[in-house]
């Protein structure tokens, strides 16, 4: 004999679950971010270009590569594969080239932008996932055109003191500070990391200039600055930080950076790594794409 009761309740439980609202996609888990298998994807999609997710997590559909070579900059490193971007970053690279170009400055190397799909890189960036990153070295030496193969092995030196607590005045110059006031004023730009060295000394010479408000401090970027994108209009599923805060940043949150806490972190507790975090829903059809 068929037991009516629990088909019942099992149904009724059924009918109750369908009433509840749809998990969004966006809140539903997408691929895993295994920097390898991102690594690996060696073209971009087809499609239009899309920014997914946010640039520490997300990945890039329908990225475009920067030339080697352009009005006013030279790729380098390029058989690393990350010069793919978002249409708007590499327009982004273009006028801060052309506008340092105009003020006199020479050639700018451009590094990394982001893989071709973008995702997670197996080293060297945390960010860099959703094609709205870039970044531009601090070096104003002149530089002669040369094929991109002989701009893979570079030495850029630090402007920053070996203790970090000042830029080094044997190359500081303040033709450095026009090359990120130029790329701190450039339209859509969301902040532009530098060394908090770099900061401090743009901060003594600079104080209350408007775009020094998007001239974030950060570890390391003592030869480079990183330049990062608001989400472009044509990317829903991207997913922009909070703004920098108001004011020129030369204030309190400047002076943690030189810290004891700041400068000598603590490590973190030995333990088991957790699972690689999940990219949005969206980022599958990114790397399933043939």
């Amino acid at each position: 004999m068929i037991r009516t009761a629990p088909l019942r309740r099992a149904a009724m439980l059924l009918g109750l679950l369908a009433l509840l609202p749809a998990t969004p996609a966006a809140a539903q888990p997408g691929p895993p971010a295994r920097a390898a298998d991102w690594a690996a994807l060696p073209r971009p999609t087809l499609g239009p270009p899309r920014a997914i997710g946010g640039t520490g997590l997300g990945c890039l559909a329908g990225g475009q590569a920067l030339a080697p070579e352009g009005p006013g900059w030279q790729a380098i490193r390029t058989s690393r594969n990350r010069h793919w971007g978002h249409p708007a970053t590499l327009a982004l690279v273009g006028h801060v080239a052309g506008e340092a170009r105009a003020a006199g400055l020479p050639d700018l190397w451009i590094g990394d932008l982001s893989q071709p799909r973008g995702g997670p890189m197996p080293w060297g960036h945390a960010s860099h996932q959703s094609g709205l990153d870039a970044d531009i070295w601090l070096d104003l030496r002149p530089k002669p055109r040369v094929p991109a193969a002989m701009r893979e092995e570079l030495s850029i030196p630090s402007l920053v003191r070996p203790d970090g607590l000042a830029v080094d005045p044997a190359r500081w110059t303040a033709r450095h500070a026009t090359l990120i006031r130029i790329a701190a004023e450039a339209p859509g730009l969301d902040r532009l990391l530098v060394n908090p060295a770099i900061k401090r000394r743009l901060c003594a010479d600079h104080a209350g200039a408007p775009w020094l408000r998007r001239v974030r401090p950060w570890r390391g970027h003592d030869s480079h600055m990183h330049l990062r994108l608001r989400c472009p209009a044509d990317s829903p599923d991207c997913r922009d930080i909070a703004p920098p805060p108001p004011g020129d940043g030369c204030d309190a949150s400047l002076d943690w950076w030189f810290s004891e806490e700041a400068r000598n972190p603590r490590p973190r507790p030995p333990g088991p790594p957790g699972p690689p975090p999940r990219l949005p829903l969206a980022c599958s059809a990114v790397m399933a794409a043939p």
